[in-house]
């Protein structure tokens, strides 16, 4: 699985890697049961921080993407959701990072997504 970052991005550098696991996870290169970098080999590969690493780790925890285990490190949860919901949660960061760009407020893009419901 290839990482990659951009220090340049507004995006922040664990988001990005969080979203580089997901889109792992989306076109199948990851799958269910596979574990990635431990944090410290991938912090270093990257030239990031150790904790910069465990803030997109946790993200994609909090997701239900990874399980993060003591001694074992981060792992790919099993279930046939994951590759869907990995696409899934990617389109919507995309989505809520154009509506940043456009200067939308949180609430303007959930009514958006609410008035689309109606559709």
């Amino acid at each position: 699985m290839l990482f990659r970052v951009d220090p340049a991005s507004s995006v922040p550098l664990g988001d990005q890697i969080a979203g580089s696991v997901r889109g792992a996870i989306a076109d199948g290169t990851v799958n269910p049961g596979d574990r990635l970098p431990a944090a410290r080999a991938l912090a270093d590969s990257l030239g990031v921080n150790v904790h910069t690493v465990l803030r997109g780790y946790q993200r994609l925890r909090e997701e239900g993407l990874i399980e993060l285990r003591r001694g074992r490190g981060a792992v790919v949860v099993p279930g046939p959701v994951s590759p869907g919901r990995a696409k899934l949660l990617e389109r919507v960061r995309e989505l809520v990072t154009e509506a940043r760009e456009l200067g939308m407020s949180e609430e303007e893009l959930v009514s958006m997504v609410r008035m689309s419901q109606a559709t």
